[in-house]
């Protein structure tokens, strides 16, 4: 807990970092570039320059909640044809072709920056600079995250260059040293975000990219623009509760809560089947509407107004005691590899940030010479012509990430998100439940036993995974209704990591899970 300002993220440096520069003087958007910079060099294969990024944004000047939308569209040369033509029925995941859309991360760095930025921008990316240029400590998840991903990632010479460098992973404690990411990090401070998008990066970043195939063009990368836009939002219990809007899916958080709300959670008792059953069932009656309806708003029509109306809301209601027998449950297609920081300073601002290259170390791609890490968040598109997140030029495709912030009496008091891909929303659920109905501060919400449902757009969700803390007779009861419920470790890794800071009374408490790295640090 601290009064002068907290940063929570996924990476004790990257905290550490935007600690230092709240003090230094910097406001919140500062912090938030300088621990999004770190993050980038300390972890890797979750997130960085090469990837996509969400921020919600509370300053005083305004006193309202912005939502920055820095997805990168598709390349103008990709087509469902372009993929048929090449023998591929489904986006691939790794390689040139899964690296189809613009990494939009460093141009939504200057567009928070140009927008209320206080300090100097090369100032912001000098400590990551400085972490990739002389090392830093390798951890044991990052470790384990680069021997998991050899047989997946071999054939990338410059992938095994930077991250095998004694053709091996290395050990926990060992320095890891970028010094291409070094001079990137230096050269976009030094010129701007055109550097990346129209200068030297974009041109090693598309030639890299076309000598293995792949459809991104200089062309793609000069035309990419991050938006301002309007969050979504609800009503909850007294508390206003923001969400990234789509083409990010944390609308779906909000149906939840939305069917919830009609129901006393503190007198159905905390982890009791009953407690669960509903939350998993709301769940599941967002994500039919997620699967449905959202994506990305200049291709689909996402019907916000009626989605989140607590008229529709009451009809869904009806249909929470619905339950069903689920098959059992595929961990195919967890999202375990993105970060999520919270940033408050004392003057009340806060940012609310998830930032991710989608899958470990995304399509395995480093653009030569750069030390940038290529996402692959494109190959969630579907090659189906007839599904509403099909492939198409410049869009955006449906995305996992989703970040909150959270109001009471028209101040920040929740400033939250997780990473866990396609379960986020079910992560959101539960920590905002456990606080808003539960009265757990931050810390104990983030603790608590987690349960999670897997699923995509694609797929339905299927069975329940649920921590072994949870109580016995909850497990038990939940069998009895049809569940097949697979019981994990008490801090199961594949739960998502969350990050979050709670703002009462002019304090401010930090919250870090001890499922992944994270630490909240303040002053």
């Amino acid at each position: 807990m601290a009064t002068g300002g907290v940063v929570s993220s996924a990476h004790p440096l990257a905290s550490y970092t935007g600690v230092k520069v709240l003090e230094s003087g910097g406001n919140a958007i500062d912090a938030a570039i300088a621990t999004n910079a770190v993050l980038a060099v300390t972890q890797p294969h979750q997130c960085g320059l090469g990837g996509d990024v969400f921020y919600l944004t509370y300053m005083n000047e305004d006193g309202h909640v912005n939502f920055l939308n820095g997805s990168g569209r598709s390349a103008k040369r990709a087509t469902i044809e372009s993929y048929s033509q090449r023998g591929l029925s489904r986006m691939p995941s790794k390689g040139a072709l899964a690296c189809v859309t613009v990494p939009g991360c460093v141009d939504a760095w200057y567009a928070l920056h140009e927008k209320y930025g206080s300090k100097n921008f090369r100032d912001l990316l000098e400590p990551a600079s400085n972490y990739a240029a002389k090392g830093f400590p390798v951890s044991h998840s990052l470790s384990a995250a680069i021997r998991a991903q050899v047989t997946r990632l071999q054939e990338f010479t410059e992938w095994r260059r930077i991250f095998m460098p004694e053709r091996e992973a290395p050990q926990p404690g060992e320095l890891l040293i970028q010094k291409d990411l070094a001079w990137t990090l230096r050269k976009i401070g030094d010129e701007g975000k055109n550097a990346f998008y129209k200068g030297e990066l974009s041109e090693k970043i598309a030639r890299t990219v076309s000598s293995q195939g792949g459809l991104l063009s200089t062309e793609d990368l000069s035309s990419h623009r991050s938006d301002w836009s309007e969050p979504v939002h609800t009503s909850y219990r007294g508390f206003e509760v923001y969400e990234t809007a789509p083409n990010s899916q944390g609308m779906s958080a909000l149906i939840a809560l939305n069917i919830v709300e009609k129901y006393d959670l503190r007198g159905l008792g905390f982890l009791s089947a009953e407690h669960v059953q509903l939350l998993v069932e709301a769940t599941k009656l967002a994500y039919e509407d997620r699967a449905k309806f959202i994506g990305d708003p200049d291709f689909v029509d996402v019907p916000t107004e009626l989605l989140l109306s607590k008229e529709y809301s009451s009809k869904k209601t009806k249909r929470t005691t619905s339950y069903t027998t689920h098959e059992r449950p595929s961990l195919d297609n967890l999202g375990r590899d993105t970060t999520y920081f919270a940033v408050a300073d004392k003057n009340g601002n806060c940012v609310s940030c998830i930032q991710s290259l989608y899958e470990t170390f995304g399509s395995g791609i480093v653009a030569e010479g750069t030390g940038i890490v290529l996402q692959n968040r494109g190959s969630y598109f579907s090659l189906d012509s007839k599904h509403h997140n099909r492939l198409e030029p410049r869009k955006r495709t449906f995305h996992t990430l989703s970040a909150s912030l959270t109001l009471r009496n028209d101040e920040p008091f929740l400033v939250f998100g997780c990473m866990g891909g396609d379960g986020q929303p079910q992560t959101h659920l539960q920590v905002f439940t456990s606080i808003f109905d539960f009265n757990m501060d931050i810390q104990e919400a983030i603790e608590a036993p987690r349960w999670f449902l897997p699923g995509t757009i694609y797929e339905p969700p299927s069975g329940l995974h649920v921590e072994c803390r949870f109580p016995a007779d909850t497990v038990h009861a939940l069998r009895q209704q049809g569940y097949v419920v697979v019981v994990e470790d008490e801090l199961w890794n594949d739960a998502g990591h969350a990050q979050g800071i709670l703002r009462s009374h002019g304090v401010m408490m930090g919250g870090a899970d001890p499922r992944g790295d994270g630490a909240a640090i303040g002053y």
